[in-house]
């Protein structure tokens, strides 16, 4: 038996079927689920793990240079590029004095100035850290579905398809926010799934051991450092976008509903109260507590200037006294500050005139109904096409193949999560879910496709393992895998494909306007 099918084991007898009819024959003990704690295979696993990530860095850094706006960033580059420059060449410190305050935190821009440090005020210094985000975005989630799935097969699926997501791929070769608050919420999850594995590994061993039983609680399960690892993830990802505090919410709810279960599967006798007694506070302190520190902390320079944008607010634009005066005066004004950002983004709304060509709506996200045109190019100094006159585009857009399966990809991951109980959909559909669901709240205001870019791994980690169903376990006839394993490669294969079609329009090649108008599939798309 494989440690993939193990896996399949484990959620049978986690969740067993009813009887139908008959006596029943309780066991004095309840049937632990088998020590299956992580993938086996670990010289295969980093093999195939560092040739997928090499392919992806190949495809995220040629012509990573290419193309500019005349030798300047493009689209919103030109919004976060300066300001890493700033970061770089101004004491860490960003100040936006085009609008008098600087809207988004300052994590990204600091990752953005490194790149610029190594090579200078050019695209390749611009987008460098972009595009080792998006490799090491490829790698985790390789990894997170081959610890998911305990099968290098189907985490090599999930990193091939990650590397042709046009999504992703596009946002890893632009100097923009967005790929940063990917990777950190993407390591965050990858970090709290590994913590389940040896949440379990150390309640099967108090198992082993007869105290399990000890109290109805069950065990304290001493110092959990990948769920401390998980908070300093969601700390950086705040510490890029506002948005990452989304994650930290749910991402609390199924750090909670891990322990949960793992205390129901082996025995305890209170499960939900040992949870609330053993785990939430601690769970408080790693995903909550920590998060808020290190956000605090990604603004050091701001803190340590004299000059930073509202940094002595407190005594100049607000008062000293009232009822928060005991909170020290940097963090009044960062308070102040954030205020100030917060009433920024919240006037941007179409009911107050905020209108763009390329807005889109968050319903029309899931399958890239309404992608967003970075860059666009053409007339006399426009060539390479072939033809009398030629076009470039960056147009950030999911690959068809995927994207327009989200509804079935979608419900089948619903299905398995609350009729199946299959902790690995509810996993991923928690961080799709954080991507996506909050967006909705806030309709009137100005959004675009690029908000996306957070659900887009998670999405390819749905697909994943539903392909990993298509295959088949290894206990299956020869017969039926080997149809799955066609039905697999064949599937991967026009997912290639497709992605291939649209390189033209995803890295700005010279193209004739008759295939710049093939490329645009749907009415929505121009």
């Amino acid at each position: 038996m494989t440690a993939y099918d193990r896996h399949v084991t484990q959620l049978t007898d986690e969740h067993p079927a009813p009887s139908s009819g008959g006596p029943r024959t309780v066991s004095p003990v309840p049937t632990a689920p088998p020590p299956d704690f992580g993938p086996t295979d670990r010289r295969r696993g980093w093999i195939a793990t560092l040739v997928v990530t090499a392919l992806a860095a190949i495809t995220r850094f040629v012509m990573l240079n290419y193309p500019t706006d005349a030798g300047t960033p493009v689209f919103d580059e030109k919004h976060y590029v300066p300001q890493g420059w700033q970061v770089l060449t101004g004491g860490g410190l960003e100040d936006n004095p085009g609008y008098g305050l600087v809207v988004h935190p300052p994590v990204g821009k600091q990752l953005i100035a490194m790149g610029e440090a190594l090579f200078g005020y050019n695209a390749w210094g611009w987008r460098f850290a972009s595009a080792v985000a998006g490799t090491i975005l490829v790698l985790l989630v390789m990894r997170i579905v081959r610890r998911m799935t305990r099968s290098t097969l189907i985490g090599t699926i999930a990193g091939v398809l990650l590397i042709v997501d046009g999504v992703t791929f596009v946002s890893s070769r632009l100097g923009m926010l967005d790929i940063f608050l990917a990777l950190f919420t993407v390591a965050a999850l990858g970090c709290l799934v590994v913590d389940r594995d040896q949440v379990r590994e150390r309640m099967a061993r108090v198992r082993a051991e007869g105290r399990i039983g000890v109290t109805e609680f069950g065990p304290r399960l001493g110092v959990r450092w990948w769920r401390f690892g998980a908070g300093l993830m969601l700390g950086l990802a705040c510490g890029t976008k506002w948005s990452g505090m989304y994650f930290i919410a749910f991402f609390g709810l199924l750090c909670v509903g891990y322990d949960i279960a793992a205390r129901r599967a082996y025995g305890v006798r209170r499960p939900w109260v040992g949870t609330a007694i053993r785990d939430i506070v601690p769970s408080l302190y790693a995903l909550v507590v920590v998060p808020l520190i290190v956000y605090l902390g990604t603004y050091g320079a701001w803190f340590a200037s004299e000059t930073g944008v509202d940094r002595h607010a407190a005594g100049n634009q607000i008062g000293t006294g009232g009822p928060f005066s005991f909170v020290p005066e940097a963090l009044r004004s960062l308070w102040y500050y954030s205020a100030k950002v917060l009433e920024f983004h919240s006037g941007l709304t179409n009911s107050a005139g905020n209108h763009h060509p390329w807005e889109s709506k968050p319903w029309t996200w899931p399958m890239g109904l309404r992608p967003m045109l970075y860059y666009f190019a053409e007339g006399e100094h426009v060539s390479g096409c072939g033809g009398p006159s030629c076009v470039k585009a960056v147009m950030l857009i999911g690959t068809p193949a995927m994207w327009w399966l989200a509804v079935p990809v979608l419900g089948w991951a619903l299905w398995r999560t609350f009729v199946s109980r299959d902790w690995r959909y509810a996993t991923v559909l928690t961080g799709y879910a954080a991507a996506l669901l909050p967006w909705f709240v806030t309709l009137d205001r100005q959004m675009y496709y690029f908000y996306a870019v957070a659900l887009a791994p998670f999405f390819v980690m749905a697909i994943a393992l539903i392909l990993g169903e298509i295959l088949g376990a290894a206990r299956a006839s020869a017969e039926r895998r080997g149809t799955g394993l066609l039905a697999v490669c064949l599937y991967v294969g026009l997912v290639v494909a497709n992605f291939v079609w649209l390189w033209p329009i995803l890295t700005a090649v010279p193209i004739t306007p008759e295939m710049w108008q093939q490329q645009l599939w749907l009415p929505s798309w121009r």
